[in-house]
């Protein structure tokens, strides 16, 4: 079974993915008129627009925070770490690569997350890459492959890893005994999820937006300390990920690490934020808008936040490519230089809220999956609920390796549903963008499924039907069946 699995990773993250997620997101930014740089302001504008009043949804804002929650966790910190220590500091340039990339594959993903929602037993509503493959492609197999891996992996096995992460942090740092910390993990992880989606969301509003500005604060008193010296870490960093600057493995170690690191941690095209993406009322009421959400996403995460940690690192002055001190201990080492000892206690800290809330956001999409397999009942999400926590005190204290790298295999086997799924329906995001953005010349841009006849019986009319003029009927648009 190990040799298996081992096979697995080679093969999706050592060549279908590594490739296959680059590709994607230079077709979509080709394909879509590099959306992401000449319609920037947009996607800024459509999260700071006043909300929907709509029971069933959540914001664009939170369903923002709650993407976030996921997506920023200890890779921001150590991830990054390990990147520039294997390929040099030019790995973090490719990162910046990858994530202008990622976000026309984020934008396209999650627009499709939107337009083919449902609403849950509870009316809340719900949807995700497994909604479009089995409505869009009529794959209703491959569908449901993906909703299982998305429980398995975001609902139980990589809460394990994040728990894993914060234990042993806090018990480096407090000398907290682990499996303390997991018991705290799961009590307060437990008081939110069993909220639902919405108690998530309200969570991640908050707490999110506190320690991405925490964290952000301290590094740019760093930069501002270090003000006379960054022009020549920007220098170094361009140097180092074209091959002018001594790095292990030259211009391919750090390509090789930059991109590795970027994919993992924006998340773009893995098909985990369009399950959050789903949940949200879009302002204005179009799909598009909510594909520019998290698109932003992926912007924050990778060019804000990966990029602090980078700089903090090589204006340091303690990466030694190739060295051994490498991971969460050098981001520490890193922080200490600038601002003493505290900087190793503030890091440790800083996991502890990067951790924890990809905990809930995790839970997040679990829940997408439970409402497409026909499990979003009490006993379902219970069952879902325990599991999940189970797997915190678990992680806090074990490290199974085995049971990670199945996790890794089974989100390659999933990212690599979704990426084809995206690009088969690469036409549909088109139009939707075309549509979007002609509307704004004039007015405030409405989806009206009247103008999508092909998606007659697909989609759930009910829930855009107030945007048309004209009855739903008359078309022969009929709500899709959840």
């Amino acid at each position: 079974m190990t040799s298996i699995i081992g096979f697995l990773n080679t093969f999706f993250w050592g060549y279908v993915l590594i490739y296959g997620l680059l590709a994607v997101g230079v077709f979509f930014t080709f394909r879509l008129g590099f959306l992401q740089i000449r319609h920037f302001p947009e996607f800024i504008r459509v999260v700071m627009r006043a909300p929907e009043t709509d029971s069933a949804g959540i914001t664009p804002f939170q369903a923002l925070c709650t993407s976030l929650a996921s997506r920023v966790g200890t890779g921001n910190l150590a991830g990054v770490a390990v990147a520039m220590t294997l390929g040099g500091p030019g790995a973090l340039f490719w990162m910046w690569l990858v994530a202008a990339l990622g976000m026309a594959t984020a934008y396209a993903e999650s627009t499709l997350a939107q337009l083919f929602k449902v609403r849950g037993q509870s009316g809340e509503y719900r949807g995700g890459p497994a909604f479009y493959i089995a409505r869009g492609l009529n794959a209703p197999w491959a569908a449901t492959i993906f909703a299982v891996c998305l429980l398995l992996v975001f609902g139980l096995v990589f809460n394990a890893v994040q728990a894993n992460s914060i234990a042993e942090a806090m018990n480096g740092a407090f000398g907290v005994p682990k499996l303390a910390v997991g018991v705290v993990i799961a009590i307060i992880s437990g008081v939110v999820i069993f909220g639902g989606i919405k108690q998530i969301a309200r969570c991640a509003e908050y707490v999110v937006p506190f320690m991405a500005v925490a964290y952000l604060g301290v590094a740019l008193y760093v930069l501002i300390v270090n003000i006379a010296d960054v022009p020549a870490a920007f220098m170094l960093i361009i140097k180092s990920a074209f091959g002018f600057e001594q790095a292990v493995g030259g211009i391919a170690g750090a390509m090789l690490n930059g991109v590795k690191r970027g994919l993992f941690s924006n998340e773009a095209g893995m098909g985990s934020a369009p399950n959050i993406a789903a949940a949200a009322t879009p302002n204005p009421h179009h799909p598009s808008s909510q594909g520019m959400v998290q698109a932003l996403g992926v912007f924050i995460d990778t060019l804000l936040i990966c990029t602090a940690t980078g700089l903090m690192i090589v204006l340091s002055g303690v990466l030694v490519p190739g060295g051994e001190l490498t991971g969460t201990p050098l981001t520490q080492a890193a922080l200490t230089a600038h601002i003493g000892g505290a900087g190793h206690y503030f890091i440790a800290i800083a996991i502890f809220f990067f951790a924890w809330t990809s905990v809930l956001g995790n839970y997040s999409y679990a829940e997408n999956a439970l409402v497409y397999l026909g499990l979003d009942n009490k006993i379902g999400l219970t069952s879902a609920r325990i599991g999940l926590l189970l797997m915190v005190l678990w992680g806090s204290y074990e490290s199974a390796i085995t049971v990670f790298d199945a996790a890794d295999a089974s989100m390659g086997l999933m990212a690599s549903i979704n990426l084809v799924a995206i690009c088969l329906l690469s036409p549909l995001v088109v139009k939707l963008t075309r549509d979007y953005f002609e509307q704004k010349q004039s007015k405030n841009p409405v989806f009206d499924p009247h103008k999508y006849p092909e998606l007659s019986g697909k989609i759930d009319a009910e829930i855009w039907h107030e945007v048309s003029s004209s009855p739903i009927a008359e078309v022969g648009v009929t709500p899709a069946k959840a």
